[in-house]
């Protein structure tokens, strides 16, 4: 007989186990919420008077969930999948509160991979010529274009980096970044500068970009006009310098186990998507080159 599973109360137990014991991001709880509200239709008053599900019923909550998700990207079905997943995998292994692992049952869409949108060097040498001109670019706005292009900083780490984070001496950020996990960021002579630059024009004492963190849409805004004044052709975007620093390294003969560290990846697989554009950049420069080559 099916253990009586007290759905919303063990969906409030998850998610405050994924907080506190495996430090998962606000905006990942967030998402976590929504797929889980979502997929057993909390919502909704007649659903989330029911108090206990039997395995079969949370099963079939999830086959009509997939339908409803039919419509959805790719993308965003195997998030909320995975978030499935998680949840599942959790209340068998963690707590004992299934008879079976229905984690095995949750498919995850395959999602064709994308390679990430970067910059070329002459690009970021055009935007970088932009900050060095006459037109008076703001230097908060050229601090956060060589926090994200010179370290390789998640928009959300440049915003929230404070001072004392900051090592002078060392040359060296001590960042949190994803599940607050801390990594020592190496930072180029020009990025260490216009910090130095910054910090004397700048009376705050806590976070570097004002007394609270600088909001992540104004980054983004900030970004923007960066690519914008440059003259670039695609829209420019926080995540793109990081991208850009990392295809960079790469070219430049980085190792990738390196280059995990730096980015702060967990596993090597999300840094190894970058030698697909290492390959690709590869093939252009012998297509190009080469006496064989259609364009020689």
């Amino acid at each position: 007989m099916s253990k009586a599973f007290y759905l919303s109360k063990n969906i409030d137990k998850y998610l405050k186990y994924m907080t506190f014991i495996k430090s998962a991001s606000p905006l990942t709880i967030k998402h976590y919420t929504l797929d889980l509200q979502q997929a057993f239709e909390l919502d909704k008053t007649s659903q989330s008077a029911k108090i206990t599900w039997s395995e079969a019923e949370l099963m079939a909550a999830v086959r009509a969930a997939f339908n409803r998700w039919a419509g959805l990207s790719l993308s965003s079905r195997n998030r909320k999948a995975a978030t499935l997943k998680s949840f599942f995998s959790w209340a068998f292994d963690e707590e004992n509160l299934l008879e079976r692992d229905l984690s095995l049952q949750v498919i995850c869409p395959k999602v064709p991979k994308k390679l990430p949108h970067f910059l070329s060097v002459d690009e970021v040498l055009a935007v970088l010529k932009t900050f060095d001109a006459k037109n008076e670019v703001p230097l908060k706005d050229k601090l956060l274009f060589l926090l994200l292009y010179g370290g390789g900083l998640r928009v959300s780490e440049a915003c929230n980096l404070r001072w004392n984070e900051v090592h002078f001496d060392q040359k060296v950020l001590r960042v949190k970044g994803k599940g607050n996990k801390e990594r020592v960021v190496a930072l180029p002579s020009m990025t260490l500068k216009a910090l130095k630059e910054w910090k004397k024009t700048s009376a705050f004492d806590d976070y570097v970009f004002g007394e609270v963190p600088l909001v992540q849409r104004t980054a983004y805004e900030m970004v923007r006009q960066s690519g914008q004044r440059a003259g670039l052709l695609k829209p420019l975007h926080p995540h793109a310098l990081r991208h850009s620093f990392a295809t960079h390294l790469l070219s430049s003969g980085a190792n990738l186990r390196t280059l995990q560290e730096l980015l702060g990846h967990e596993s090597l697989q999300a840094t190894e998507k970058y030698t697909h554009l290492g390959i690709d950049q590869l093939a252009r420069t012998m297509e190009s080159m080469h006496p064989l080559g259609k364009k020689s």
